[in-house]
């Protein structure tokens, strides 16, 4: 590898007719069709066809058109939770507004709890690695059964889940005809809606609530045996007004699991039914406070404070509530304006603390920041909770609008994940008890992980809550874009913060193991048919933005096209065409081939740093270059070890000895200046225009060094070239070559810098700011990587069965119980096929297998003459 700091000097040359030039090399061309393997120029192609074409709905900057339209449905319901049987009965009224410009000849509904339905659609289609899943995908190949695919089978048998519908009438009470397809509802109606009408769906039911922990899904109930008593999150529990859009028509694709809810806008009166001894929290704004709640806990909630949470229930409080049942019923009423859904939850075991956050809003000044939780969940959420909601809309209204609803909740409705709706959010985490001393501590899991869950799910308030992405087709829009501005609170909360499940504080570091892996799509895959979901349509959407914000745009151009797509589209329906032009027609920055490599592709980021050749400009003066080209090729080309070891050992040579065989090549070396050479030189000047050597001069006066730099693009991805030039004196200079700089060839690309200085290395992105997949090519000269290694010490045991047979067998089950719960497997055999004589014996000696039955006599005898035979082998009595 050639040194960085060896000098070789170039000549200017003149070009005919036109500018004296350095020769840089020729232009790659494009070569074929558009984007086949010869394209050199595809990655730098606009977006075309993979873009829809604008329209009056929604315009070529990326803006609502001047005919944008969305519908609207209002709701009132009427619900009672029965705790005992685990179960809601409700009435609703539904009122529908068509604002599109088409008559409507039915409605569809979304039947969201018969994903659960046996039959359904969602459980017919999961494979064998997804049965039992909470999001219904997995991807082992392996013939196995967990216990919790199990336990979600046996919860199934044992219950019937989805919608049990009482009626479907119009506003007369007149029967509607309707037609169920698996999670959807198609409500025909006696005469099309026409434009700008509206019509009013009644529509009762009843459903059984689901065994969260055992079947999972975004909702239920969570039991506490100890006391018997329930958690009732209660999420996508009542029939909803599919989305009817401009870009699609009706959303009614089937819920399966992954897909999210993609809903109108609309007023909500809500009144829950529930024991009198329940806490409430749901969307909106409690209407009776003062039928449902003590005259101490009103005086709490009007004694709120903006520096510290308060509690309107007391742990004390709280624990004492949840020894006795009530008898009787409150019926809570809560109303909610200009919300795309609505969800609440239910318990006599809720501890309630809160807080104020203020904000300059015209309209909504101060936000109620609330938390609702166990006592299995403190210390770390009085702690944590109610201060991470405020804190999540502090940083999201610096980037994108102030929070638009007077409540914002974090509910602990069960011991993992999260999930968000308007107003409320569904978080887990919960400390641990030691089983011996009955102390309660959290992991440093539990703190990081609690804070980062309520941030996420407190920020999709924000997208796509507000901002009303359609989660069905595109969940990076909602969970990408949102785990981008995770990210963002996160680096606020404290330095260091382990952002990433690998304990990472920077997620470019992380996402080339994504990028990197087989097993991919584009970002801009169907929500269902994401593989890797997790870093698909969280992780590498958030990356691709910080690369956006921090490297490709900067933050003030990026800062300001993103506060002008959130505020474009709030309380409205973007598709990813109008995030990507807002982002570009806001900040002149042409980014196509950003959407292009990041949300189309999946080739991932890795520039190698190749070579580096150092050159200063040649005075093409001999009597001054050739004893440069000397001393040059005297630096670079070492003495050959023959003759140096000839000379060590006293050989002398021919022509020491005998001198007459000296001539003039022997006084004069090939860098000898000769008349020839300066009459060329003189001849050089003559031929030189004015401006010529005017930069001529210069040139030679400034004395520069001249670096080409060579890239090869092994990834794929087209990135920013971030460098860092370090000099000869220690001194660093940092400098962004644009992505631009691969638009005539993708694949290699020389840089030339030009200093006026030495440079002693440069390295490229040293700061990890384009998720880089392999830094070890990204220096020159070339880094050793340090690390340091462990000393091994070989345990190794051959196995022994007679040994293994006498390790105590262990009769407590819970001693075997593993770290994964349920994540463990079945033990499982494979069952050959038999005759009819030998299947009837082998059923009988089946029969109560599983059942620990007493040792036969032979048995014991066998087993004391093991011992025996193994003790005389060890030399035991």
């Amino acid at each position: 590898m050639p040194k960085l700091s060896h000098a070789i000097r170039f000549s200017l040359i003149s070009v005919s007719g036109a500018m004296g030039a350095l020769v840089l090399g020729t232009e790659a061309l494009a070569d074929g069709p558009a984007c086949t393997p010869g394209d050199q120029v595809c990655k730098f192609r606009q977006l075309g066809t993979e873009l829809p074409t604008p329209n009056i709905f929604r315009n070529a900057a990326g803006a609502p058109g001047p005919a944008y339209w969305q519908q609207q449905a209002n709701y009132k319901i009427d619900v009672v939770l029965d705790e005992e049987e685990r179960r809601i009965s409700a009435e609703s009224t539904i009122d529908y507004v068509n604002n599109s410009p088409d008559p409507l000849n039915y409605i569809w509904v979304a039947l969201d709890q018969n994903r659960f339905k046996d039959g359904s659609l969602a459980r017919e289609s999961a494979t064998a690695a997804a049965t039992g899943s909470a999001r219904g995908d997995g991807s082992s190949k392996q013939d196995r059964v967990s216990f919790g695919s199990l336990r979600y089978s046996q919860a199934n048998e044992d219950r019937e889940y989805g919608f049990e519908f009482k009626a479907v009438t119009d506003a007369d009470g007149n029967d509607l005809n309707y037609t169920i397809n698996d999670s959807m509802m198609r409500i025909d109606l006696e005469e099309p809606l026409a434009p700008e009408e509206r019509t009013v769906i009644n529509i009762d039911w009843d459903h059984n609530i689901i065994d969260e922990e055992a079947v999972g899904g975004r909702g239920g109930y969570e039991y506490f045996e100890e006391e018997d008593n329930y958690i009732f999150g209660m999420a996508q529990w009542f029939p909803r007004l599919a989305a009817y859009t401009d870009y699609t028509g009706w959303q009614n694709k089937q819920f399966l699991g992954r897909g999210e809810f993609t809903l109108e806008f609309g007023d909500y009166d809500v009144s829950l039914t529930v024991p009198s001894d329940h806490i409430v929290s749901a969307s909106g704004v409690l209407q009776n406070p003062r039928e449902v709640l003590t005259g101490e806990q009103r005086r709490r909630l009007s004694n709120l404070s903006t520096e510290e949470t308060r509690y309107i229930v007391t742990p004390e409080e709280a624990e004492e509530n949840e020894k006795t049942k009530a008898d009787g019923t409150s019926t809570w009423k809560f109303r909610a304006e200009n919300v795309r859904d609505f969800a609440w939850s239910s318990s006599r075991k809720y501890i309630w603390d809160a807080m104020l956050f203020e904000q300059d809003d015209e309209n909504n000044p101060t936000v109620t920041a609330m938390s609702f939780f166990p006592k299995e969940a403190d210390p770390v959420w009085s702690k944590y909770s109610t201060q991470s909601v405020v804190h999540t809309m502090d940083v999201y209204n610096k980037f994108a609008f102030n929070y638009p609803y007077p409540v914002a909740q974090s509910v602990n409705s069960w011991e993992r994940g999260g999930m968000e709706y308007p107003m409320i959010t569904f978080n887990g985490y919960r400390p641990s008890e030691d089983e011996k001393t009955g102390e309660v501590t959290y992991s440093r899991r539990i703190k990081y992980g609690l804070i980062g869950v309520i941030i996420h799910e407190i920020g999709h308030i924000y997208f796509p809550m507000t901002v009303n992405s359609d989660e069905r087709r595109w969940t990076w829009m909602d969970e990408g874009i949102n785990t981008f501005l995770e990210y963002q609170a996160e680096y606020e909360w404290e330095e260091n913060f382990p952002i990433s499940r690998y304990g990472s504080n920077n997620p470019m570091d992380d996402i080339s193991r994504y990028m990197t892996s087989s097993n991919q799509v584009p970002i801009m895959t169907q929500s269902d048919s994401v593989l890797q979901f997790g870093p698909n349509a969280y992780s590498k959407p958030a990356t691709a933005l910080m690369v956006l914000r921090e490297t490709v745009m900067g933050r003030e151009l990026f800062d300001f096209a993103f506060r002008e797509y959130s505020n474009r589209w709030k309380f409205k329906r973007p598709t990813p065409a109008d995030f990507f032009r807002t982002m570009e027609d806001a900040s002149a920055v042409d980014l196509d081939w950003f959407w292009r490599g990041w949300f189309f592709g999946t080739d991932h980021v890795d520039i190698a740093l190749t070579d580096v050749r150092q050159y200063q400009i040649s005075s093409q003066d001999p009597d001054v270059e050739k004893d440069k080209d000397r001393d040059e090729y005297n630096q670079n080309t070492p003495e050959t070890i023959t003759q140096k070891r000839n000379r060590q050992e006293g050989i002398e040579t021919r022509v020491s000895r005998y001198q007459e065989l000296e001539d003039f090549y022997n006084e004069n070396d090939r860098f000898t200046v000769t008349n020839k050479d300066r009459n060329s030189f003189q001849s050089f000047l003559k031929n030189l225009k004015d401006w010529e050597k005017e930069v001529y001069e210069r040139a030679l006066e400034d004395n520069d060094y001249y670096y080409f730099v060579d890239f090869e693009n092994i990834g794929g991805l087209i990135s920013p070239l971030p460098l860092t030039l370090t000099y000869e004196n220690g001194d660093t200079e940092e400098i962004m070559v644009p992505a631009e700089i691969w638009r005539r060839d993708t694949e290699s690309v020389t840089k030339l810098i030009v200093r006026d200085r030495k440079i002693l290395s440069i390295e490229l992105d040293a700061q990890h700011m384009t998720a880089d997949a392999d830094y070890g090519n990204n220096s020159f000269p070339q880094k050793l990587t340090q690390s340091r290694i462990e000393m091994y010490k070989s345990d190794y045991k051959a196995s022994s069965m007679m040994a293994d047979m006498l390790v105590e067998l262990k009769g407590n089950p819970d001693e075997m119980k593993s770290e994964d719960g349920d994540a463990k497997d079945v033990p499982m055999k494979t069952v050959e096929p038999t005759d009819a004589a030998e299947d009837k014996t082998s059923a009988e000696n089946r029969q109560g297998s599983d059942i620990e039955e007493p040792e036969t006599d032979r048995s014991e005898k066998k087993k004391s003459t093991l011992r025996k035979t193994l003790e005389r082998m060890l030399g035991g009595e």
